[in-house]
């Protein structure tokens, strides 16, 4: 067994900015671990631009964006290892890992950092009836098989879910060529951000039908068309709405889901709205020394946002292995979302230690317009910001500052709530 001080588990987005965030604290002994065979993660395959506008200052595209965090993994000489998947994580932070050249080598890590980011849901998940034919890919497979792989996937196609990724695949099969019949939609309002309807969709006169879902697939060797209905608000289909597209192609974009088996594993508390880990405001999960950043933690809207998170993550990491117990006895706050906030991240504030500002993500459960974020301390109101639309695809936050705590007691819950404005 080999000792490390701080393991990264994926070379993505953000595990890049955890490793460089943990450098600049000093830490030396770094090791990240990839399983594909090159840096960059899901962004190599994300060729459109609308990345680094926070971080850069500059529009980028996918590739771009990974490029400067691995020139800087590179020119800092922290070491990783491609082509390598981690098997096995414990509550003692042992790492197993394998790989062609290695074989089987395990890992005692002193903090472990854990950026997998999230997959598709595939079509066994979702109960679409009818065969299963050639034709049939979830967004992400398809955005590969284009834009890494050079295949094109179909010529005339169909998109189930409004989720970032389908909708962007939709403008990218319609620049080469293809014909976007229709994007369907399950509920009442688009999963993706707002900029990518307009820019993908409107732009190129692509229907979103929202409150519909695809009930049968036709053919048997491949996709000759899809129908679809719309559905109620129990989210079943409405007999004698039904509407038939011939197609050769069915994308799916219908959710993302954290990269989590080896969180369970470790034995780490996992939330049953994000279905990432429970984490504090320092990104540590329920296990002492193992930290969560990305979209392991929850499915963020903007590679930037990954970014910042991570560098957190990396930074905090490098002060545990200073300081182990540092947090370890201290009271922990509770957020919670109610009233429309589904979830917060983190779930538990360290006030005692925490920074002097502290981010706050979260998505609301519906469209909401012309109200109000209010933020509670126990049953005391500290702060109302007014928003004039929010979305479940649009990722909202808060900013809590230690000062904010100053002479106002023990606080036992922290809430964040949608409310009517005063």
């Amino acid at each position: 067994m080999t000792h490390k001080d701080i393991v990264i588990v994926g070379g993505g987005p953000a595990g890049l900015a955890a490793a460089i965030a943990a450098r600049e604290q000093g830490v030396q002994d770094i090791l990240i671990l990839e399983r594909d065979a090159r840096l960059g993660g899901i962004l190599n395959q994300c060729i459109h631009n609308g990345f680094g506008l926070h971080t850069f200052k500059e529009e980028l595209t996918g590739p771009e964006y990974a490029e400067r965090f691995e020139k800087k993994v590179y020119d800092a000489g922290i070491p990783y290892k491609l082509n390598t998947i981690v098997v096995n994580i414990t509550k003692d932070r042992e790492l197993t890992y394998i790989n062609e050249e290695e074989g089987a080598v395990t890992i005692q890590a002193g903090a472990i950092i854990l950026a997998m980011g999230c997959r598709e849901r595939p079509r066994g998940a979702l109960g679409l009836p009818g065969f299963r034919p050639a034709g049939v890919y979830t967004a992400g497979t398809a955005q590969r098989l284009m834009n890494i792989e050079g295949y094109m996937v179909g010529k005339e196609v169909v998109i189930l879910g409004s989720g970032d990724i389908g909708l962007i695949m939709a403008r990218r099969m319609t620049l080469e060529g293809a014909k976007v019949k229709v994007v369907a939609e399950l509920m009442p309002y688009s999963g993706g951000l707002k900029r990518n309807i307009v820019q993908c969709l409107d732009d190129y006169g692509i229907p979103l039908k929202l409150s519909h879902t695809v009930t049968k697939i036709h053919g048997k060797e491949r996709v000759t068309g899809i129908t679809i209905s719309e559905v109620g608000p129990d989210r079943r289909p409405i007999p004698g709405t039904e509407e038939y597209y011939s197609c050769d192609t069915l994308l799916l974009s219908c959710g993302l889901i954290p990269e989590t088996e080896l969180m369970k594993t470790a034995g780490i508390t996992l939330n049953p709205v994000t279905s990432g880990p429970d984490v504090e405001d320092s990104l540590v999960t329920s296990v002492p020394g193992v930290f969560a950043c990305g979209n392991v933690l929850h499915v963020h809207d903007l590679v930037d946002f990954v970014s910042e998170e991570a560098a957190r993550a990396g930074k905090n990491a490098a002060a545990f292995l200073g300081n182990p117990e540092a947090r370890s006895h201290s009271t922990k706050t509770m957020l919670k979302g109610i009233n429309g906030v589904r979830y917060t991240v983190p779930e538990m504030l360290d006030i005692e230690n925490m920074d002097p500002e502290v981010v706050v993500r979260f998505r609301v459960g519906d469209v909401y317009r012309n109200k109000s974020i209010s933020v509670y301390y126990d049953d005391r109101k500290i702060r109302t910001i007014r928003k004039r639309v929010m979305a479940p695809g649009e990722m909202e936050q808060v900013m809590l500052t230690r000062d904010s705590f100053q002479g106002i007691g023990p606080v036992k819950e922290i809430r964040i709530a949608v409310e009517d404005p005063a």
